[in-house]
């Protein structure tokens, strides 16, 4: 995540931690299993959880016998995480581009989750990625859907003449950076930086790194509205315009 001042969750870190404890999350409903199907753990691989938070997904990590280390930049973050200490996990503060403590060649599986949209430079990630993966291990990449997802110029609207809704894309290939507030309304002071890019930026940066993209999924939403008159449509309309995008990358 960025470093900078007030741009980090490290801002909101019990708030984040709060979240993630309630049920109904995406992270738990929609990521979570998905995420463990794709990545296919091993007993006694090493993985690499960066920008890893408050450790929801080290924790879940560590129940298949495999030795972990998450990383975040917002040192509240990791101190929230050490609050549940478990064997298998080793939490380090550290910019997701400087790993130096970490052995070139060490690491199985890389999992970069709902994160890499808050990281300026992500030659310099990947490129780190790149370096302490075996050769053959994965990095599995989770991020909000960027076709459909694109901060303060994506929104959703309603046709009343055909009755239908609609998701709105005012750009996409320009690449941006937002100012994303934790708490609307109140303290403007607590906010991320979220980093658009087009898919080719990605695909373009993995591919420098020595990196390839070997696998794709689209996942949606997985929450209901109340009972309405719009809620059949609304219900629909989930099911067709993806919340997330997953990409399975190999270090070739």
């Amino acid at each position: 995540m960025n470093g900078k001042k007030n741009t980090s969750w490290g801002g909101v870190a019990e708030w984040y931690s709060e979240l993630l404890g309630k049920e109904g999350t995406y992270q738990k409903e929609v990521v979570l299993p998905n995420l463990l199907r794709m990545m296919n753990l091993q007993k006694g691989e090493t993985i690499l959880d960066l920008a890893c938070g408050e450790g929801f997904f080290s924790r879940a990590f560590a129940e298949f016998d495999v030795k972990i280390i998450g990383v975040d930049v917002a040192r509240n973050l990791i101190d929230i995480a050490k609050k549940t200490p478990s064997k298998r996990i080793a939490y380090k503060v550290s910019a997701a581009h400087k790993l130096e403590f970490l052995d070139s060649g060490s690491i199985d599986k890389v999992a970069i989750i709902l994160s890499v949209q808050n990281m300026e430079d992500i030659q310099k990630v990947f490129a780190e990625c790149a370096r302490v993966l075996k050769v053959g291990g994965t990095m599995h990449m989770v991020m909000n859907h960027p076709a459909f997802r694109v901060p303060k110029r994506s929104s959703w609207g309603w046709d009343e003449k055909e009755l239908a809704q609609y998701r709105r894309l005012d750009a996409y290939m320009s690449e941006s950076t937002e100012k994303i507030q934790m708490h609307p309304g109140d303290k403007p002071s607590e906010y991320t930086l979220s980093f658009h890019r087009p898919l080719q930026v990605y695909f373009k940066n993995l591919k420098k790194s020595g990196l390839l993209v070997r696998g794709l999924e689209e996942w949606i939403s997985n929450r209901k509205s109340e009972p309405g008159p719009r809620a059949g449509e609304e219900n629909r309309i989930r099911k067709e315009i993806p919340l997330f995008l997953t990409l399975e990358i190999v270090k070739v």
